[in-house]
């Protein structure tokens, strides 16, 4: 599974700009919800994905907070870290305060300045070396990774700290496929030519 795959949705932001939705479960009136607000269905490597072209922040701000609205009325289970629809971080070249980075190996954190080492620390992330360099415990699951990414954005930004999350997603070409289905079984084998047994 990718990083994309643990929650009912995942909003998120490619590095080239994009704002993307992915729906894990069947959601009902999902694609009325977020075709509504802007998003255009794309299908991608065995799942529909929803997308917004880069934009203003507060336009892609206002079309996910439309769309998150009204796929939360069937789903609590959506975590949102789309770095394009926060007004204080969605432009490429601005220097936010905190750099997270998820890559295949490892969750890293960049600050900025030192007002955010207790806040970092607090949701679980370790001094890695550098000064103002972290990362996240390599033992920690990618469903507990993501759930610690969104507590402490969420924390860093209810303090007026600005916060771009990298999740490794160049463009909407790199979002990953559909996982594959475990557990579905095979076909029985076929009967024909044989007789049935009596």
């Amino acid at each position: 599974m990718a990083r994309t795959d643990h929650h009912d949705v995942f909003i998120g932001s490619t590095g080239d700009g994009w704002t993307f939705v992915v729906l894990n479960r069947p959601i009902r009136n999902a694609a009325r919800i977020l075709t509504g607000a802007g998003f255009t269905a794309r299908e991608h490597q065995g799942r529909t994905l929803y997308l917004l072209p880069p934009e203003t922040a507060e336009d892609a701000h206002e079309r996910a907070g439309v769309a998150a609205y009204g796929l939360m009325a069937h789903t609590l289970d959506l975590v949102d870290l789309a770095w394009t629809t926060r007004q204080h971080g969605a432009t490429p070249s601005r220097e936010p305060d905190v750099t997270i980075r998820f890559t295949d190996h490892a969750v890293t954190a960049t600050a900025a300045t030192g007002q955010v080492d207790a806040i970092l620390v607090q949701h679980g992330f370790v001094a890695a070396g550098a000064k103002r360099q972290y990362a996240l415990p390599s033992g920690l699951g990618e469903r507990d990774a993501v759930s610690a990414v969104v507590r402490a954005e969420a924390h860093l930004y209810a303090h007026g700290i600005s916060v771009r999350i990298d999740l490794g997603i160049a463009t909407p070409q790199d979002i990953p496929p559909a996982p594959s289905r475990i557990g579905v079984a095979p076909a029985p084998p076929t009967t024909q030519g044989k007789r049935p047994n009596r």
